[in-house]
């Protein structure tokens, strides 16, 4: 009984097995990889001679279980088995990292198995590639990847079939010879080994489509890679890569270069310039590091930092190098050898104008220009420059470069970007090899790559649908080509909403001649539109000439292919292309109305005056959105009209503000400053070129030397100096992402002690950029076609007391407040600062050290003149202070402290323009000492 007990329980058992099998069997798959006891499962049912199993042609097993090799001694029964899974990785230790399997070879009779394509050993402790896998001639696809190999055999070479090799994640440390042999392989990955070199003969693979040699110890490619005219994939990020071949960049059909995390630090322009190359992680452009220094020897010292204050203009480089911050946040570093003898830099931060920016049609300045002397120097080594700026109006499609101007043309530099939360501050980095002048600017995104003979293909990193395709045979020379796409807004379109347009493609080439052979252009169609619902009819292909900016209608001209979502066109030259859906038949007038809105800006004017001061106005263009918030940033300080209508301003136009009805610039004892995203020197300290010198209407005398009074003369003669008025208007150049504002002094010729001045300030056009046309720049007709706008200005009818000459009533000792070092504040100097503290007086008293009850005795003796408070305050102060170090100082410190910035940057101001004026002066006289007794000989 219980012998035949247990013959039922092995007929069960049987059963059970059969059933499991035929759950597991899907057609003709069989997968035991994931089921306990897979491979006992096999053994038991592969007993049977005619077995249904001995026919499947896919098969996987886990070679984590102890009989996968009795299992495999069987695996040549199954005839017609194609492909082969024997993975490990299916169990996990503690910490959740996948176990290897216990496979290390293979039974050599596997080599009956003729059928074979596919082999998978991934995830198991292969020390060698068993000599039966060489001998699988019929693999396509081999899989060795999470192995201990550490080399190939050179029989690898015999499988002439295969087209996919895996062995990434092992101990690599060479490549067989062997491997030029398979050219049927297209998928090769090496990556995470230890290669330390590629042969040659790997450019024999000539159907290699892919390669993946990421994360090895690779120092150098060799040349032959360039021999793989069908490779579209190529990685190696994560080697120790210092130079890459150069014909990389002529692959025909290479769609993606991955450089990433490697040593390199310069890079062929060809290669750097492409599209599909990744370059993150590299220290491109920095230089090598300074070699050990010898035993006994102390290693190189670190770059100096240099730290230089607001009035410093210059500072010198030695060989060692340094490191720079300027004052209005500009920063240098120059490597140790960029020069080889001592070197003195100037520079000078100055406000942007025509003749120092250069813009393309849709670009924006977004920084002050800096100046770096001595122009053209060349370096050694390539100085790093790191320069603020504003951010951009838009991120997406736009890049943001530092244009510098080399020789006669403007160049932009390969920039990158930094970013400093607290405070928040943006910059731009670049290499320089010398000195010029240099800016930030925003632009379309710039895609572009070398055209060879072999053909290529250039896609937009903004939009990969929007495509160039350059076939075999298209140019003799290789060409370098760009491409530039700008997004059209809605606004821009205006009435028509029943138009719809594509984005607009700029198309250049640094070649003048056509091309040999049709380039084909790919655009998306215009938005809610399909190839299959759109009317052939109305759509219009137009073509632009960037000289002129004049669209034509070339539909007729060219065969528009369609498909869902793109048209494909030919061209034989490069430039602006625009795809137009539109019911209206004079398309080509409506392009080029809305091109010129593209490249305006709507913006309001708001003339403020300060409540504590009403002859001072703020003028201020910015966007209509920025009104709002900007008034009411203000308003605690200012007052005044309603902003403007909205209008529209070019890029880079020049626009005029003019004082009318009685009110005019008070030139005597004007402040202006132009605000930037960084500080920039008070335009009171330049002189146009050509304007003639006030003349000084009144002589000061004051103890010191003949310098001194030369010094104090030049002083108050600069001090009417307004580079920025021309003809009695104030110059503004509108640049959209810059602070156009001006805080301006005024006066009026009416006697305002018997009547308030009611005045307005207007806004007329000036100038604009060359790049516009002239069909643009016209926007009204008739005698008002430059007048932009005009606001109210009312000065106030003075208190009884005011409006007597600053002198008057009044006797001064004759004083130089100040030294030579820090400059020397006049009387004149000191009676405009009186006429602008106004009840503000008392707290600067204070704070220079006045007792209150001596400022109230002040206040009692002239308790109706404030202005005759203030002077008696000021310059009885002042005589007090006289020969005494460190005055001028003081009295900067008691107006910041009082809240009156606005005086200490008059001041500061005075004392910069006097202290190059004193030195110049100086100059002047040792020059004509040496020359008196030349001439007398003479």
């Amino acid at each position: 009984m219980e012998a035949q007990g247990e013959e039922e329980e092995k007929e069960d058992a049987e059963e059970d097995a059969e059933d499991t099998a035929a759950s597991l069997l899907a057609s003709d798959r069989l997968n035991l990889d994931l089921y306990p006891g897979g491979c006992d499962l096999l053994l038991h049912l592969l007993q049977d001679p005619g077995s249904p199993l001995r026919h499947i042609q896919f098969l996987r097993l886990n070679c984590n279980e102890e009989q996968v090799g009795a299992a495999l001694a069987v695996l040549p029964s199954l005839r017609s088995l194609r492909s082969l899974v024997l993975r490990g990785g299916h169990h996990r230790d503690d910490r959740g990292s996948c176990l290897r399997g216990s496979l290390t070879t293979l039974p050599l009779c596997l080599r009956d198995l003729g059928h074979l394509v596919h082999l998978d050993l991934s995830f198991n402790s292969l020390r060698v590639l068993p000599a039966c896998v060489p001998q699988m001639t019929s693999l396509d696809a081999l899989l060795l990847s999470h192995n201990l190999l550490e080399r190939l055999p050179e029989a690898l070479g015999a499988l002439r079939a295969l087209t996919f090799l895996s062995a990434s994640s092992n101990c690599l440390q060479e490549l067989p010879l062997g491997m030029a042999t398979l050219t049927a392989l297209q998928r090769l990955d090496l990556s995470e080994n230890r290669l330390e070199a590629v042969p040659e003969e790997i450019g024999a693979l000539s159907s290699l489509t892919e390669l993946n040699l990421a994360s090895n110890h690779l120092r150098s490619l060799p040349d032959s890679l360039a021999s793989l005219q069908s490779l579209r994939l190529l990685l190696l990020p994560s080697n120790l890569l210092v130079s890459i071949p150069p014909g990389l960049a002529c692959l025909p059909l290479l769609t993606r270069l991955d450089l990433r995390d490697n040593r390199l630090r310069a890079v062929p322009r060809e290669i750097r310039e492409a599209p599909f190359v990744r370059l993150q992680g590299n220290p491109l452009g920095v230089p090598e590091p300074l070699p050990a220094a010898p035993p006994g020897e102390d290693p190189a010292p670190k770059v100096r930092r240099v730290l230089l204050a607001s009035d410093a203009d210059s500072f010198t480089v030695t060989a060692r190098g340094c490191s720079v911050a300027l004052a209005c946040g500009v920063r240098m570093l120059f490597p140790p050898g960029a020069t080889s003898a001592p070197t003195t830099v100037h520079y000078q931060q100055l406000p942007p104008e025509p003749r120092l920016v250069w813009l393309g049609p849709h670009d924006a300045l977004l920084s002050a220009v800096l100046e770096l002397q001595p122009h053209g120097t060349p370096f050694r080594q390539e100085v790093r420059l790191w320069l603020p700026f504003v951010p951009p109006r838009a991120w997406h499609g736009y890049q943001v470069v530092v244009r510098t101007l080399s020789g006669h043309t403007w160049k932009d530099l390969e920039t990158h970007l930094e970013e400093k939360e607290k405070p928040k501050r943006l910059w731009a980095s670049c290499r320089v090899p010398h000195f010029s002048w240099f800016l930030v600017v925003s632009r379309p995104v710039e895609d572009s790559c070398f055209v060879p003979r072999e053909g290529a293909l250039l896609c937009s990193s903004g939009d990969p649908g929007i495509k160039v395709i350059f076939p075999a045979g298209v140019t003799t020379e290789p060409r370098h080509v760009r491409m530039q796409v700008v997004r059209v807004s809605g606004w821009a379109l205006g009435a028509d909403s029943e138009a719809a347009v594509s984005p607009l493609l700029c198309l250049s080439q640094d070649s003048p001649q056509d091309f040999l052979c049709p380039v084909t252009v790919q655009l998306p169609l215009p938005p809610g539109l399909t190839g299959l619902s759109l009317d052939r009819t109305h759509l219009h292909l137009l073509h632009g000439d960037p000289q002129v900016l004049a669209w034509d209608d070339i539909t007729a001209h060219v065969a528009l292919e369609l498909t869902h979502l793109y048209a494909r066109f030919q061209v034989t030259h490069f430039s602006w292309y625009w795809l137009w859906y539109t019911t209206k038949s004079c398309v080509e007038g409506l392009a080029r109305k809305v091109y010129n809105r593209l490249r305006l800006y709507r913006v309001n004017f708001i003339a403020l005056q300060r409540r504590r001061d009403p002859e001072q106005v703020l003028l201020q263009c910015l966007p209509g959105k920025k009104v709002e918030p900007t008034l009411k940033r203000l308003q605690p300080r200012y007052r005044g009209p309603e902003p403007s209508d909205t209008v529209e301003l070019f890029e880079g136009e020049q626009f005029f503000a003019a004082f009318e009805r009685g009110i005019d610039i008070d030139a005597g004892s004007q402040r202006t400053s132009f605000r930037l995203p960084a500080p920039v020197p008070d335009d009171v300290l330049a002189r146009q070129e050509g304007e003639p010198k006030p003349q000084i209407s009144r002589t000061f005398h004051s103890p010191g030397s003949q310098a001194q009074e030369m010094h104090a003369a030049s002083w108050f003669s600069a001090w009417h100096d307004r580079p920025d008025c021309v003809a009695g208007r104030i110059a503004f150049v509108f640049y959209s992402r810059l602070k156009n504002m001006k805080e301006i002094y005024v006066t009026s010729t009416v006697d305002r002690k018997t009547q308030a001045v009611k005045g307005q300030v207007s806004f007329y056009r000036g100038a604009v950029p060359e790049a516009v046309p002239e069909e643009a720049v016209q926007r009204r007709k008739g005698p008002d076609a430059l007048w932009l706008a005009t606001l109210p200005i009312k000065l106030p009818r003075l208190p009884q007391g005011e409006g007597q000459g600053p002198l008057d009533g009044l006797t001064l000792a004759s004083l130089n407040l100040g030294d030579p070092e820090s400059g020397f504040l006049t009387q004149s100097n000191l009676l405009t600062v009186a006429s602008r503290l106004g009840p503000d007086w008392q707290s600067v008293a204070l704070h220079l050290g006045l007792s209150y009850p001596e400022v109230q005795r002040i206040q009692y003796l002239y308790r109706d003149d404030l202005d005759g408070q203030i002077r008696h305050m000021l310059f009885s102060w002042a005589e007090r202070q006289a020969g005494q170090p460190g005055s001028v100082q003081q009295l900067l410190e008691a107006l910041e402290r009082s809240d009156r910035q606005d005086v200490a940057e008059e001041i500061q101001a005075i004392l910069e323009l006097g202290r190059n004026k004193y030195q110049a002066s100086i100059r002047r006289v040792g020059l004509a000492s040496e020359e008196e007794p030349a001439g007398a000989t003479a």
